[in-house]
């Protein structure tokens, strides 16, 4: 097994014990990139020599804690990573993915949680491709891991893509719609949205500022455990920022057995207009968490006609009123796709954000009741898997028609627009070879719960997409449009 292959928690152990070098860990990360990248474009900036120096410094302090006898240093010490690049890190541009920051100037500082994910002595390898400013399900700059002419997923789409590519051993992403679990599911590797406030968003560029998270995209449950563990915690720069500790251990306890847990299974929406498949893969993993000692409990999901209607009623007016000033001094910068949406923020009334914004008011208050009756609620993260490129929209058996963008946005919407927690994880793939998830939902600041079990299902079925995707040549992949030259700050 190659240095780039091994999970966060088997790289920690190998770095722990000094079986592995930090500098060894990264230099075969970078190189994995390299191979990697023209094929799948996750990167939009690759940051070699400052991963290479972190690595050096840890490597450093670990002969130091050798030569004491003491251990000082956490799990993500020398660990390399990237960060979607809406998240500002220090003397490094933040992009967006937009011609709108083709000439942004690098970030005079590192966001909170970058700076968290420093201190703890991580090794930023780069930073990874958004849908432009986030605002989309695809991120057409980048090709899903397990087949190049299928979409990555969106908005997270280059921080899924490099884990599942093991181009990263961990990355962050954002989630206002679904944009950590939909690539995460689509990639086959596992992605948490965290409560709403218990990760703090100062330093990342906002989408939607009442709907915008913060949460790590890993290979493994017990990766992301211990992602949360160093970014968890209040930041009064950010208003939103709940009052919570950041010394809270989120390492889910060995063993499958779930005895006790109440699982709640939608009876309705979850269900509806998904492909047959990805219905049958997750709820034979449902019927698992049940052979694992949890209890099945039928839920019904509380006011799922104002779902979609809700979340971009609140999510277009507000990045409307983000990108404003630009909007009206640069709009041809925008791709077709973003300008449309930003647009069409502008002429929606006070009164139909109000609207939204009571709407989702009511909405928590009735997740929180049914929440109320079980620990979690599983259900599939998205209707379908990964689509072809190409391919705009869906039509399901019974007629109806939807864009892909809804499809993938209509079963994660839920857990931004009531701000639960909600992770992703990988329970098998079609017949086409491409990953399937399922997304456990939890009551507020439930996330050891949620952890738990997903973490006891990733123990049972452990062969589910977890291990590194070999990337065909690029010379069998279809042509993949350039990245524009002043999106890649920094070459490898």
């Amino acid at each position: 097994m190659q240095p780039y292959e091994l999970t966060l928690a088997a790289a920690a152990e190998e770095i722990r014990t000094r079986r592995l070098s930090p500098v060894e860990l990264v230099d075969s990360v970078l190189d994995r990139i390299a191979r990697t990248e023209p094929a799948l474009q996750a990167y939009v900036t690759v940051t070699a020599e400052r991963a290479r120096d972190a690595a050096r410094a840890a490597e450093r302090a670990s002969a130091a804690d050798a030569a004491s006898r003491t251990s000082s240093h956490g799990p993500l010490h020398g660990i390399p990573m990237a960060l979607k690049d809406l998240i500002d890190v220090a003397g490094v541009a933040t992009t967006a993915s937009s011609r709108v920051r083709a000439e942004h100037p690098a970030a005079a500082a590192d966001s909170t949680v970058a700076a968290r994910l420093a201190k703890a002595g991580t090794a930023l390898v780069g930073k990874t491709h958004t849908h432009e400013f986030a605002f989309g399900l695809t991120t057409p700059q980048t090709r899903n891991a397990w087949h190049p002419d299928r979409v990555a997923g969106g908005s997270s789409g280059g921080s899924a893509v490099a884990v599942a590519a093991a181009a990263a051993t961990f990355a962050l992403g954002t989630d206002t719609g679904g944009s950590i679990r939909v690539p995460a599911a689509l990639n086959g590797v596992v992605g948490l949205k965290p409560t709403y406030g218990l990760v703090p968003r100062h330093g990342v560029t906002s989408l939607s500022w009442s709907l915008d998270h913060v949460g790590p995209i890993t290979r493994t449950v017990e990766d992301a455990a211990l992602v949360m563990s160093v970014l968890a915690g209040h930041d009064p720069r950010d208003p939103a920022s709940l009052p919570t500790p950041s010394s809270v251990d989120y390492r889910p306890p060995a063993g499958a057995d779930l005895t006790g847990v109440r699982v709640g299974v939608p009876r309705n929406y979850y269900f509806e207009h998904v492909d047959p498949e990805v219905e049958t893969a997750v709820r034979g993993a449902v019927e698992q968490l049940e052979a694992l000692g949890a209890t099945l409990v039928e839920v019904e999901i509380p006011m799922t006609r104002y779902v979609q209607a809700t979340q971009w009623g609140l999510m277009v007016p507000e990045a409307t009123a983000y990108h404003e000033q630009t909007l009206r001094s640069a709009p041809e910068r925008y791709g077709a796709d973003i300008r449309v949406l930003l647009e069409a923020g502008a002429l929606m009334s006070a009164g139909d954000y109000l609207r939204a914004q009571r709407a989702r008011t009511l909405m928590r208050q009735a997740w929180l009741r049914m929440l109320d009756e079980v620990d979690v609620v599983a259900a599939p993260t998205v209707p379908l898997t990964a689509v072809h490129t190409d391919q705009e929209v869906i039509v399901w058996p019974d007629g109806t028609s939807e864009s892909v963008s809804d499809a993938y946005v209509r079963l994660s919407a839920p857990a931004d627009i009531t701000g639960v927690p909600a992770l992703s994880v990988p329970v098998g793939r079609d017949g086409a070879g491409m990953p399937i998830g399922m997304q456990l939902l939890g009551r507020p600041l439930a996330e050891a719960t949620v952890l738990r079990v997903g973490h006891a299902y990733e123990e049972a079925v452990p062969a589910r997409g977890y291990a590194p995707v070999p990337v065909p040549a690029p010379p069998a992949i279809p042509a993949v449009p350039a990245v524009p030259a002043d999106l890649r700050v920094d070459a490898l």
